[in-house]
């Protein structure tokens, strides 16, 4: 059996409390949250047996094997660190942190306590997602040359909310730009040439934004985010001798459509049982269990390239955080 805490009470940490019970050996048995009440009603709500008003009393349980990290992406660096310091495997949602800086703090940190840890990227847990790039790696389409996805959402949002806050790290880029830019480096991995082009709104976050990467292969990802009107949510890989279409929503997808040069095309499908946040704690029960301290599905490697990317983008539109 595998002992979870949930570190934050809000609308995430709740997805991923209901898909918990989806994963056989997993228990959720603590929560923590900065006030008791809220760490009280999250835990009488998803039936975990013990609450706390603070993160370091959640971090010090020695009854919880892994915690589930589910702030606001700003706090996510000192939320882990509280976690990793305590000797606590810690799977961190995503955006990693807030910069490249921190997020490599927390992989040194976790690799020098022998710790696990692991951003919860969750389109790369996903068994279709795993097949379509299995299907790329086996030359299914050919060599690839080019990725398409976008991610907008329609708001609005107010000044405070997260997505605006330049003190929560508001903006569309980390919030969802982070899965068009995870799936082109799933894919294509760390471009060599980067451009990108963003409308900032009055708080100095991003507003809508187009980021194109260039390989030295030829191939190219034209990507998009933005939290001013929602955009179909697809993707497309194409390459050389096909291409594969990805519905909405591209990151956590039910079905493909795989087009091969002179061929019908071919529909994959994989039955999506609850909201998919499964997948990514089964990812870290099937690591712990075999003593891994980090993912091959979601490598530090990538995290922390994936990162960079962002970095370099919020560099570009001119988007900084304190």
């Amino acid at each position: 059996m595998t002992r979870w805490g949930i570190l934050a009470t809000g609308h995430i940490a709740g997805r991923f409390a209901e898909d918990l019970r989806l994963v056989p050996g997993a228990e959720l048995v603590a929560v923590g949250s900065r006030t008791p009440e809220s760490a009280e009603r999250f835990a009488a709500r998803h039936g975990a047996a013990r609450w706390y008003g603070s993160w370091t009393e959640l971090a010090a349980d020695d009854e919880v094997d892994v915690i589930y990290v589910a702030t606001p992406h700003a706090a996510h660096h000192e939320a882990t660190r509280v976690c990793l310091d305590a000797g606590r495997a810690v799977l961190v949602e995503k955006p990693f942190t807030l910069d490249l800086p921190t997020s490599t703090e927390l992989v040194e940190t976790a690799r020098a306590c022998g710790v696990f840890l692991m951003e919860a990227m969750w389109m790369r847990t996903n068994p279709l997602i795993l097949r379509l790039t299995q299907l790329v790696a086996e030359g299914a389409i050919g060599e690839v040359t080019s990725v398409r996805a976008d991610f907008g959402a329609a708001g609005p949002f107010p000044p405070e909310h997260r997505m605006r806050a330049r003190t929560l790290g508001g903006g569309a880029l980390l919030d969802l730009g982070v899965y068009p830019v995870s799936l082109a480096h799933l894919l294509l991995g760390v471009p060599q040439h980067l451009h990108a082009w963003a409308k900032l709104g009055p708080e100095g976050v991003d507003e809508n934004t187009g980021i194109v990467l260039g390989y030295d292969s030829g191939a190219v990802a034209t990507l998009s985010c933005g939290m001013v009107g929602a955009t179909p949510l697809t993707a497309s890989i194409t390459g050389t001798a096909g291409r594969i279409d990805l519905p909405e929503p591209f990151f956590r997808p039910g079905s493909a459509v795989l087009h091969r040069v002179g061929a019908e095309p071919e529909t994959l499908a994989d039955e999506l049982v609850g909201g998919g946040y499964q997948y990514e704690a089964a990812e870290v029960q099937r690591c712990l269990a075999a003593g891994l301290t980090e993912s091959p599905l979601v490598p530090h490697s990538a995290t922390l390239e994936v990162m960079a990317l962002l970095d370099g983008i919020r560099e570009r539109i001119g988007v900084h955080y304190a």
